[in-house]
C-alpha cells in the first residue's frame, strides 16, 4: 500500500502489521503493542483487525492534534462519538436506506466500534503494562454477572468463567442468532459441488463443524481415517480432537487417492489448477468456491461459516451435551455454545406442544 506523505495507513511486514507515514512517529506505542500481539502469538487476522482499529484512532486523533499521552476519558467519549456519525463511503444502500434495525446502512456497526474500542482498551492497557504510572484512559465496569444456563451450578459450574470486568464504553449490540441451512439447501449445495475436495471441504463443516481457518489449516496427517479422528487447531493454536464422520471420511479418501496433485505441501485441500496447481488452498480461494456455488445454485446464505452453524443447530436439536457441543465447536466459553440451545425450534415446539397438552388434560 503506497503511504501517501502526512497520512497514516496500515501496512503490512514480514511478520505483522504496522503504521507507516510521516505521523507513525507520533504513535510509536501503537506499533510496539502490535508487534506484542504478534509475539503472543495471536493470529494474522486478529491483528490486522486491530491494527485498523488503531488505526482509525490515530487518524482521528491526528485530526484532533492530540498525541496518545494527551487521551482521557472524555476523549475516549469523544472518539466513540464520532464513531457513531461516521459514513462510509461507497457502501450499497447509501444514506437514504434505513435497515430493520433504524439504523442507516451507511455507518458503522455497533461491532466495528466496539472492535476498535477493545483495541484501543488492549492498547493502553499494554502502555500501563510497561509504565505502571501511566494512566489508563479506558474506564473499568462492574464484574459482569451474567452466566450461561447451568455454570451457576450443576454439571456445567466447573466450566464457569472468573468474574471480568467490562468497560462501559462500547455500543450496545444486538445479541444475533447463528444463521443455518435448511435441509434441503445443504443437500443442494452439496449436489452442486463436482470436485471431491470440495465435497470434503464442505462436508468437513457441516458434518464435523470446522471453521474454514481450520478445514484450510488440516495437514494430511491430521486425518486418520481408520479410527476416525481429525486433528484440528483452532483458535489461539488450540489443538483439538474431532470425531470425523465416516461419510466425510470416505470422501477425503477418494480425493487423496484420485484428485490431490503432486505437491511438496503437506497442506490436505491443494490447487488442482491454474498457475497455483500444487499450491495449498488459500482463504481467497475458498471464498471464490462458495461465492461461486451460491450463484449456482441461488442459495444465497451458504457461506462457509452457515454450514459450521448448521451443524451446531443440529447437535442442539439432537439434545447433545452442552459440554460436548463446546468439545466439538472449540469454543473457548460456554456461553457462546449455548446460543444453539435457543435454535432448536424442533423442542421448543414439542415442549410447548406437551405444555398445551397437559393444559388440556387437567382442564
Amino acid at each position: 500500500m503506497p503511504v501517501v506523505d502526512g497520512e497514516l495507513v496500515l501496512e503490512t511486514t514480514g511478520s505483522g502489521w504496522r503504521l507507516a507515514g510521516s505521523d507513525a512517529d507520533r504513535f510509536g506505542v501503537v506499533n510496539d503493542y502490535l508487534s506484542y500481539l504478534a509475539d503472543r502469538n495471536y493470529s494474522p487476522r486478529t491483528i490486522r483487525t486491530y491494527g485498523f482499529g488503531l488505526l482509525a484512532f490515530c487518524r482521528w486523533l491526528s485530526v484532533e492534534d492530540l498525541d496518545l499521552s494527551a487521551v482521557t476519558t472524555d476523549v475516549l467519549l469523544r472518539f466513540l462519538a464520532s464513531c457513531r456519525t461516521e459514513r462510509v463511503a461507497g457502501r450499497p444502500g447509501g444514506p437514504n436506506v434505513v435497515g430493520l434495525d433504524g439504523r442507516r446502512t451507511d455507518t458503522l456497526s455497533p461491532a466495528t466500534i466496539n472492535l476498535r474500542l477493545a483495541a484501543i482498551s488492549g492498547l493502553f492497557g499494554f502502555r500501563s503494562m510497561r509504565d505502571p504510572e501511566a494512566a489508563n484512559p479506558m474506564p473499568k465496569g462492574r464484574e459482569a454477572k451474567w452466566f450461561a444456563a447451568g455454570e451457576r451450578g450443576g454439571m456445567l459450574a466447573h466450566l464457569a468463567r472468573a468474574p471480568k470486568h467490562r468497560s462501559p464504553l462500547r455500543v450496545r449490540d444486538a445479541r444475533r442468532l447463528p444463521k443455518t441451512l435448511e435441509h434441503r439447501e445443504v443437500v443442494a449445495l452439496l449436489e452442486s459441488l463436482h470436485t471431491w475436495r470440495d465435497r470434503a471441504i464442505a462436508g468437513l463443516m457441516v458434518f464435523c463443524g470446522l471453521r474454514s481457518v481450520e478445514v484450510l489449516g488440516l495437514d494430511v496427517t491430521d486425518v486418520d481415517s481408520g479410527a476416525r479422528w481429525l486433528r484440528v487447531w483452532g483458535k489461539g493454536g488450540k489443538e483439538r480432537r474431532v470425531p470425523l464422520d465416516v461419510d466425510v471420511a470416505g470422501v477425503i479418501g477418494t480425493y487423496l487417492l484420485a484428485e490431490r496433485p503432486e505437491t511438496t505441501s503437506t497442506k490436505l485441500f491443494i490447487v488442482a489448477k491454474g498457475p497455483t496447481r500444487g499450491q495449498p488452498l488459500t482463504p481467497a480461494g475458498l471464498r471464490r468456491i462458495f461465492r461461486y456455488h451460491r450463484e449456482l445454485t441461488g442459495i444465497t446464505t451458504a457461506h462457509p461459516h452457515a454450514l459450521r452453524h448448521t451443524f451446531g443447530t443440529a447437535l442442539a436439536e439432537a439434545g447433545v451435551d452442552l459440554a460436548v457441543m463446546q468439545a466439538l465447536l472449540g469454543h473457548a466459553h460456554i456461553d457462546t455454545t449455548a446460543r444453539y440451545v435457543h435454535l432448536a425450534p424442533v423442542h421448543v415446539k414439542a415442549e410447548f406442544d406437551a405444555a398445551r397438552r397437559r393444559q388440556r388434560a387437567n382442564a
